[in-house]
């Protein structure tokens, strides 16, 4: 399974959890079966490029995404590519990753959906 985690840099697991899920300038991508990440760019046309995030991570193969928060077109464009969702994360890739295996993280839906930066 690949679960993918917005960040703001090159850490890797290490990295900080970006707050704004289609803006964020990368993604990890975290394999649970080999235990192995890497971090693609956000190539999306948020960033100048062509798609959308949530088509970057379909891709991808990604099929859980754990982030801060997301915009309700977010939510349903992941759905439709059967990924799901989850937020609340904080702090690190690594710690994310750890409260949602713990299951510590909300499953995303428009009531909880971010409602701020124009979404």
């Amino acid at each position: 399974m690949k679960v993918s985690v917005p960040v703001m840099g090159q850490k890797g697991l290490d990295e900080i959890v970006g707050g704004h899920f289609g803006k964020s300038p990368g993604y990890v991508i975290y394999d649970t079966d080999t235990k192995s990440a890497v971090t693609i760019s956000n190539t999306s046309e948020h960033l100048g490029g062509t798609g959308l995030p949530p088509e970057l991570l379909a891709k991808n193969g990604v099929n859980v995404v754990v982030c801060s928060n997301l915009g309700p077109k977010a939510v349903d464009m992941l759905a439709s590519f059967g990924i799901d969702v989850f937020v609340g994360a904080r702090g690190t890739v690594r710690g994310a990753l750890e409260s949602w295996q713990r299951g510590e993280l909300e499953a995303a839906n428009k009531d909880n959906a971010c409602k701020e930066h124009g979404h």
